[in-house]
C-alpha cells in the first residue's frame, strides 16, 4: 500500500471513528479518505483515549521490540504526529522521542534527509552523524505501508532519505561590523519575526536582574536589524558577530518550526506579563515593578487599592496609562513641539527646540516625545525650563511635570568623574512631563492629586474625548554642548550602546551626551556638529535615519 492509501484499512480492531472528525493519515485530496479530519475515539478500552508518549505505557503490547519508532513533528504537526503515534502503538511498534537512544527508525514527512538529520541533533539525538549513519531515515510511505499490513516491512530504496555527502554551507551574503555605530540600520527590516523574538528574551532578562543576558540578546537583535536580506537559513549567520549560542538556538526553532517554544512560554507566562503591564506605567521601574510583584499585585485594579504607596508621578501614570500606552503619531509629535516652540519664543527669542528620539530617525509613531532647548548664544539658556513650563501649565497644557535641575558644573570639575563614569545618564537640566494634546474638558482631573481627591478609582483616558495624554521629555543644552546631547538624544539605545563601547575599546575615549574626552591626552575635543563627532572618532558619518540598530 502507498502512502497515498486510505487509512480506513490501516486502523486495528476495536477503533471507533467519525468520519467527520477523524485526521487523515495522509494530507490532499486525493491522499486520503478523511481529508481535513479530526480524530474521535482511539482504541475502545478507556485508557486509549488519551494516548501518551510514554514507553512503558500498559495498555500497548509491543509485537516489534527490535522496531523503535521516531515520528518527525516538524512539518507534520502536534495533532498529526499524536494520531499516527497512537495509530502505531495500537498495531504494536514502540514510538519514542528523538533523543531517546533505542530509536532505529526515524519516520519524516515532507523533509530532506539534511533537514531530518539536523532536527535530530537539536532534540539531542547522539545516535547519527552528519551522513544520516547509524538511524534508519524514512519517508512516511514506510510507515504508511507497515501500518496496512501490519508489520514493519521491509525497507527499500524508495523510503530511505537522501543524506548529501558534505550539507550545504551558506556563507553570509555580506560581512557585518562589531559595533552598531559601523553599521547603517533602517528604519525597515527584513527580519522582524526574529527580531522579536530575541527582544523578548532579553525582556524579560531584563525583568530577572540579568543585565549581561538581556544585553546579549539585544545585540544578536541588532546584527539582525542590519541585514539587507531576509535570513531563511541559520548557516547564514555563521560568522555574524554579537550572535551567540543561546540565540542561535532561538532563531533555529523560529526558522524551522515558526515559533520558539521558550519565547512562547516567557510571553504566557504571569510574571512576565505583569512586568510588562507595570513597567509601562508612567515613573515606574523594573525595581518597583518587581517589589510589587513580589507582594502579589497583579492588576492595575490592585494598584488602585494601594494608591497611597504610588509616588505622584506613578499616580499620574496610572491615571493616564491608557493614553500614554498608546502610540504617539508623529502628527501628533510635531503639534507638541510646535505648541513647545511658541511657549519658548514667548520666553526666550531666538531659542531652538528640536524634535529628537525616534520620530528624528524617521519613526512614524512612538511611545513619547523629546525635545531639545538649546540658545546660540551661551548662557542664555539658564532658566528657560522654568519659563517655558511655567507658561505651559497656565495654558493647561501640562497634566503632570517634574523638573530636574542641571548637576553639571564645569569640564574642569567633571574631568575625573566623566572620564571614569559607567553611567550613561546626562546631567541636564530637564522636565519629565504628561502633556495635555487638545482641550481638557471641565471636571476631568488634571492631576493625579486632584484624581485621587476627586474619587477616581479607575485610570483617565482621552482617547474617546478631544484630548489626549502624551509623555513629553523637555531638555535644555548649553549651545556647546548641543551636538553630543543631540546624538545621545537621537539614539537608537543599542546605536548608542555600540558608539560609547567603540569610544572605550578603540579609542581610548569616554563619550556621552555632554562630551567627548580623550583618557590618554586628558582633554575635552569639542565638536561643532554631529558630523564632527564622527571625525574624532574616525567613523563614517550615519544619518538619524539608519541608526535604528
Amino acid at each position: 500500500m502507498q502512502s497515498g492509501a486510505c487509512v480506513c484499512s490501516l486502523l486495528p480492531p476495536g477503533f471507533k471513528v467519525q468520519s467527520s472528525t477523524l485526521p487523515a493519515l495522509s494530507r490532499g485530496g486525493s491522499r486520503g479518505c478523511f481529508h481535513e479530519a479530526t480524530m474521535s475515539h482511539l482504541p475502545v478500552k478507556k485508557k486509549c483515549q488519551q494516548p501518551r508518549n510514554l514507553p512503558a505505557d500498559p495498555q500497548y503490547c509491543v509485537r516489534f521490540p527490535e522496531v523503535v519508532l521516531c515520528l518527525v513533528e516538524k512539518k507534520m504537526g502536534i495533532s498529526r504526529k499524536t494520531f499516527l503515534t497512537s495509530l502505531a502503538r495500537c498495531k504494536g511498534f514502540c514510538v519514542e522521542d528523538a533523543s531517546n537512544e533505542r530509536v532505529t527508525h526515524v519516520v519524516s514527512e515532507g523533509n530532506s534527509g539534511n533537514e531530518v538529520v539536523e532536527w535530530l541533533k537539536r532534540k539531542g539525538n547522539r545516535c547519527v552523524d552528519a551522513l544520516g549513519n547509524g538511524l534508519a531515515l524514512l519517508d512516511l510511505s514506510w510507515f504508511t505501508e507497515s501500518m496496512s499490513a501490519g508489520r514493519p516491512v521491509e525497507i527499500e530504496p524508495r523510503h530511505r532519505l537522501m543524506v548529501t555527502a558534505q550539507a550545504e554551507k551558506l556563507e553570509p551574503k555580506c560581512q557585518v561590523a562589531a559595533y552598531a555605530c559601523q553599521r547603517r540600520t533602517p528604519l525597515e527590516q527584513k527580519n522582524q519575526i526574529l527580531t522579536e523574538a530575541l527582544e523578548t528574551l532579553a525582556e524579560e532578562a531584563r525583568f530577572c536582574g540579568s543585565d549581561g543576558r538581556s544585553l546579549a540578546f539585544s545585540r544578536a537583535a541588532s546584527v539582525l536589524k542590519s541585514l539587507p536580506w531576509k535570513v531563511r537559513k541559520i548557516q547564514e549567520l555563521n560568522s555574524l558577530s554579537c550572535i551567540g549560542e543561546h540565540s542561535r538556538r532561538v532563531l533555529q526553532e523560529v526558522l524551522e518550526d515558526g515559533v520558539s517554544a521558550e519565547v512562547e512560554r516567557v510571553r504566557q507566562s504571569e510574571r512576565y506579563q505583569t512586568m510588562k503591564l507595570f513597567t509601562k506605567i508612567f515613573g515606574v521601574g523594573v525595581k518597583t515593578a518587581s517589589r510589587w510583584y513580589q507582594e502579589g499585585l497583579r492588576t492595575l485594579a490592585d494598584l488602585q487599592v494601594h494608591h497611597a504607596k504610588l509616588s505622584k508621578e506613578q499616580q499620574a501614570g496610572l491615571l493616564h496609562y491608557e493614553d500614554l500606552n498608546t502610540p504617539v503619531k508623529r502628527s501628533e509629535a510635531e503639534a507638541i513641539a510646535q505648541a513647545v516652540r511658541e511657549a519658548v519664543e514667548r520666553c526666550l527669542p531666538d531659542a531652538s527646540v528640536t524634535l529628537t528620539g525616534g520620530f528624528r530617525r524617521g519613526k512614524q509613531s512612538g511611545h513619547d516625545v523629546d525635545l531639545l532647548m538649546t540658545h546660540p548664544m551661551e548662557g542664555q539658556e539658564v532658566g528657560l525650563l522654568s519659563k517655558v513650563v511655567g507658561w505651559l501649565d497656565q495654558q493647561g497644557s501640562l497634566l503632570y511635570h517634574s523638573i530636574h535641575r542641571n548637576s553639571f558644573q564645569s569640564f574642569e570639575d567633571e574631568d575625573q568623574e566623566i572620564a571614569s563614569s559607567a553611567s550613561t545618564m546626562d546631567r541636564f537640566e530637564r522636565c519629565f512631563s504628561i502633556f495635555c494634546l487638545g482641550s481638557l474638558p471641565e471636571g476631568i482631573p488634571k492631576a493625579a492629586s486632584e484624581a485621587q481627591g476627586s474619587g477616581n478609582s479607575v485610570p483617565v483616558s482621552g482617547m474617546s474625548s478631544s484630548w489626549k495624554a502624551v509623555r513629553v521629555d523637555l531638555v535644555v543644552t548649553p549651545f556647546s554642548q548641543f551636538p553630543y546631547a543631540l546624538l545621545g538624544w537621537t539614539g537608537s539605545r543599542n546605536f548608542e550602546r555600540d558608539l560609547r563601547r567603540f569610544c572605550k575599546h578603540e579609542k581610548k575615549m569616554v563619550l556621552n551626551s555632554h562630551a567627548l574626552y580623550d583618557t590618554e591626552k586628558r582633554t575635552f575635543l569639542t565638536a561643532a556638529s554631529e558630523e564632527h563627532i564622527f571625525q574624532h572618532l574616525g567613523l563614517e558619518y550615519i544619518p538619524p535615519e539608519e541608526r535604528n540598530a
